[in-house]
């Protein structure tokens, strides 16, 4: 098992998740994180991190994409670890419905580097 990153995470990309996770498996596109699901040790302590409330257990119903997206960006974005400023607008977003279609960016963010 695993945790997965969700939909209401794009363009709010709080971070306070990657703060507090032991094995630093969070990496980070330009409007959203993903967790590498080989790397994630299920230990849960993102879940409740999370403002926007995006973060479940891979055992939650209809998450079968969302941990395909995950799997397959961790391997392209960049490793995050430190917490920074989400951006200026993500109360904005936060709690807006399907925003894969609309927002979602493939391009990776800055990470630690």
């Amino acid at each position: 098992m695993t945790f997965v990153v969700t939909d209401n995470c794009i363009k709010c990309k709080y971070m306070d998740c990657v703060e507090v996770c032991p094995v630093d498996c969070f990496y980070e596109g330009e409007n959203m994180l993903v967790i590498h699901p080989d790397e994630c040790i299920d230990c849960g302590v993102c879940e409740p991190e999370c403002p926007a409330k995006a973060i479940f257990p891979d055992t939650a119903p209809d998450l079968q994409d969302w941990l395909l997206l995950n799997a397959e960006y961790a391997s392209l974005w960049p490793n995050i670890t430190t917490k920074r400023d989400p951006p200026a607008d993500a109360k904005t977003f936060d709690g807006e419905t399907d925003k894969f279609p609309r927002y979602f960016s493939s391009n990776p963010g800055q990470g630690d580097g």
